[in-house]
């Protein structure tokens, strides 16, 4: 009785072991999957007292993106300067690589957006997604990354 038990137990460690390692390769490999393809310097504005677009930039240079931050007062100048449409506007916006990138976007589709080049201002998560990269109050809650044009129309980039 012994041995069978001793067996199962060994059988058990070694499955949890393996469930374990597993994971950690999933996840690396993920994360690998999301890296940018060269590391990509980016300008974060933000206001001087926002977190959550600390948490964004913590986020993003995981997955290989240096994201210098800028806190400034004049947010609305930023976003005019941009072209960012009101209806598009989130709490900072980021300029990498000649694109906007408003708010909370996830690193894929930056990476997208990179990859493609198309002729837009840039993309944007309008408002502040409860389950976006950065803000993480709610999980599973659906949102839209938006592609913002040069005449300031914006259509669905991606879905979340």
């Amino acid at each position: 009785m012994k041995s069978k038990t001793f067996i199962f137990l060994a059988l058990l460690v070694i499955g949890i072991a393996g469930s374990v390692i597993w994971v950690i390769i999933s996840d690396y490999n993920e994360r690998q999957k999301h890296m940018a393809t060269s590391v990509t310097e980016a300008v974060m504005f933000k206001n001087s007292g926002c977190q959550c677009c600390d948490k964004w930039a913590t986020y993003m240079g995981r997955y290989g993106h240096n994201i210098s931050i800028q806190p400034v007062s004049n947010m609305p100048e930023i976003k005019d300067k941009n072209h960012i449409p009101s209806d598009m506007e989130s709490c900072h916006t980021t300029l990498i690589d000649g694109y906007a990138v408003e708010g909370h976007v996830p690193v894929e589709d930056i990476n997208r957006l990179l990859d493609e080049r198309p002729q837009a201002v840039g993309i944007s998560a309008p408002g502040m997604p409860s389950s976006s990269p950065g803000m993480n109050t709610s999980f599973n809650t659906p949102y839209d990354v938006y592609l913002i044009d040069q005449e300031g129309n914006s259509r669905i980039y991606a879905s979340h």
